[in-house]
């Protein structure tokens, strides 16, 4: 009997160095793939180059319409396992970018969305006629303070959605509203009475003067 508990405490030990030296290979495994990051490194950062920041771009919800976002990264170290790409509208709404719920892979460096799909999809929440905030992030979320070598969140595009109105021809029946109520304010303008009259007056010195000549 003491011969075989010497042998199953034998074999418990085993077990447990055995049990112990994998999960330190496992723990060595796991901080080797880890980077590693000096303090001193700057924060990663995303520029987008797609459509241009310089001002705001106005894009169409309408049939066949993508739109196209593109970025480049600087300074990366910890490269993010995935983006999350949303937009953020005036109205306080957001709704996600790209055709995988905005979610894509951390190496990407554009997205396309079909804004007209998306409405189509979500009439619950459908995309307003306003100016919208393109933001993308990493692993560590929307605001994620700035830390070396890992992707800082970027808000810094603003652009704009609309719809566009459908053609009505004039032959419907259409008139301008402004055209006309502008014609109407010239003519009940005292100015315009005047103006006439001067041409009128005009005219007619000049046909008496063609005569005697």
């Amino acid at each position: 009997q003491t011969s075989s508990q010497t042998g199953t405490a034998s074999q418990q030990s085993q077990t447990a160095t055995q049990t112990g030296t994998q999960t330190q290979s496992n723990s060595t495994s796991i901080t080797n793939a880890m980077p590693t990051i000096p303090q001193s490194a700057p924060a990663g950062l995303l520029t987008v180059t797609q459509p241009p920041q310089q001002s705001t771009s106005y894009f169409k919800i309408a049939p066949s319409q993508y739109i196209t976002f593109g970025w480049n990264f600087s300074y990366i170290i910890a490269t993010p396992t995935h983006l999350t790409v949303s937009a953020v509208c005036e109205n306080g709404n957001t709704y996600p970018v790209g055709p995988t719920n905005g979610i894509i892979p951390g190496t990407a460096t554009s997205v396309v969305w079909d804004p007209y799909s998306y409405q189509t999809a979500n009439p619950n929440l459908p995309l307003a006629q306003a100016e919208y905030n393109l933001r993308i992030w990493g692993d560590q979320g929307p605001d994620a303070p700035r830390a070396p070598g890992y992707l800082t969140p970027n808000s810094g595009l603003t652009f704009a959605l609309y719809t566009p109105q459908p053609y009505t021809p004039i032959s419907s029946g259409w008139q301008c509203a402004g055209c006309s109520g502008a014609l109407s304010q010239y003519i009940s303008h005292p100015a315009f009475a005047g103006i006439v009259a001067t041409l009128l007056v005009m005219f007619l010195s000049g046909s008496a003067l063609l005569r005697r000549l």
